[in-house]
């Protein structure tokens, strides 16, 4: 007996990212070819070995309010400006509350107010520490504020897949209305954990780019000179329905996400493990019905260090093959850890939609190893019906998204 798949489409996007404080504004710096990428001018960072980090373009607080954004974790922040305008773009969908869920992944959630509540502590004794800590810093709490703005009943779910998370959130979306458990699902990624610490901690392991010049060049997937990553922060949520759902009531489709793919490596804490990442690409075309030469474009997760670059073209390589289009975003992003998974995915419906694939900002001179078709100098136009996103993190996730057009 053959099992229909239900159809499930994408109705609504949001974001706040170092490129803009909502998704057109961000669609329109990757096409330009902008950089969120700039030095850290505050005082804990000048003992840093990395001094560059890219910043929110529009802080959160002038959306939400002073009072509002005290009692919120900086990464809740993120993730409630997101989810506001990916529901306002579907057409705030009229949806009983137990048939709502949401999935907002991170990789390391409240990390900034654990650490800052840290210092009162220390500092000023434990009176003064906030009584909003516990639920500011909890890794869930992104996921539980949403659920609470939009008065989501069906789950309020929070994977923790470092890298992986805004990805592995959208693919359990995927699945929870494929399980009927839910009609819509506001899922996707937040982070927003630039700090002494992070940062400290990131350069110990060799991840962070030591570029010392220009930092708008510091990021360069794919590039023969790459040497690390650089942190971001943001947001990216999108709006799943069940296609019957989302046509019932009329609402605008962007793209069907027609499959999903989430592996392990059980390998090692930090390098990826080849055969993981393209299992995990296999899986989301296999469940798309899709054969690698229908992909037309990957939304690579290519953060800029020499071995995941490396590796990574390999993965696509042999799941997908070289022939098809690829690009970076991390490039002019930085790295959004937690969200960028979601936000890469939002590149991909866009660049599905508009038939427009941004140029990866950098690369000079591609490594002579990696054999790909790296997108770069300008956009690539051209009608697009096939498309994948790819994000892999720390602890061997392994995560694919294929999309396909509306």
């Amino acid at each position: 007996m053959t099992v229909r798949r239900t159809d499930v489409v994408v109705t609504g996007l949001g974001a706040t990212t170092p490129l803009g404080g909502d998704v057109p504004t961000t669609w329109a710096g990757l096409l330009a070819g902008e950089s969120g990428i700039a030095v850290l001018d505050e005082e804990w960072a000048n003992a840093l070995p990395v001094r560059i980090a890219a910043r929110l373009r529009v802080e959160p607080e002038t959306v939400l309010g002073r009072v509002r954004a005290r009692r919120l974790d900086r990464c809740q922040q993120v993730a409630l400006v997101a989810a506001a305008e990916a529901w306002a773009d579907a057409g705030t969908p009229s949806v009983e509350p137990e048939r709502l869920a949401v999935v907002v992944g991170t990789g390391m959630g409240g990390g900034l107010t654990m650490l800052t509540q840290a210092d009162v502590l220390r500092e000023r004794g434990c009176r003064q520490v906030s009584p909003f800590t516990v639920p500011m810093l909890m890794p869930n709490g992104s996921a539980a504020q949403v659920a609470m703005e939009l008065g989501a009943r069906a789950g309020a779910y929070a994977p923790v897949s470092a890298c992986a998370s805004g990805t592995e959130a959208i693919a359990y979306g995927l699945d929870l209305i494929r399980l009927g458990r839910a009609d819509v699902v506001v899922c996707g990624g937040a982070e927003a954990t630039i700090g002494a610490l992070p940062l400290a901690g990131f350069a110990q392991a060799r991840a962070l780019s030591t570029y010392e010049g220009d930092p708008t060049v510091a990021s360069r997937p794919f590039d023969v000179g790459r040497d690390g990553f650089v942190m971001g922060e943001g947001a990216a949520l999108i709006v799943l329905e069940r296609a019957e759902f989302a046509a019932a009531r009329g609402a605008r489709v962007y793209a069907h996400l027609a499959g999903a793919g989430v592996t392990s490596d059980a390998h090692h804490i930090t390098a990826g493990y080849g055969p993981g990442q393209a299992r995990a690409l296999r899986m989301a075309m296999s469940e798309a019905g899709v054969t690698g030469a229908e992909i037309e474009h990957v939304q690579a997760h290519a953060t800029s260090t020499p071995a995941g670059d490396l590796l990574e073209a390999s993965t696509i390589n042999d799941a997908i093959g070289p022939h098809v289009a690829v690009t970076a975003i991390k490039s002019m992003l930085g790295h959004l850890c937690g969200a960028a998974g979601s936000i890469g995915a939002i590149a991909a419906i866009l660049a599905l939609r508009d038939g427009m694939i941004p140029a990866t900002r950098n690369l000079e001179s591609q490594d002579p190893d990696i054999d790909l078709d790296v997108v770069v100098k300008e956009p690539r136009e051209g009608a697009l019906d096939v498309v994948a996103a790819n994000a892999f993190g720390f602890g061997g996730h392994n995560a694919a998204l294929v999309f396909t057009g509306s």
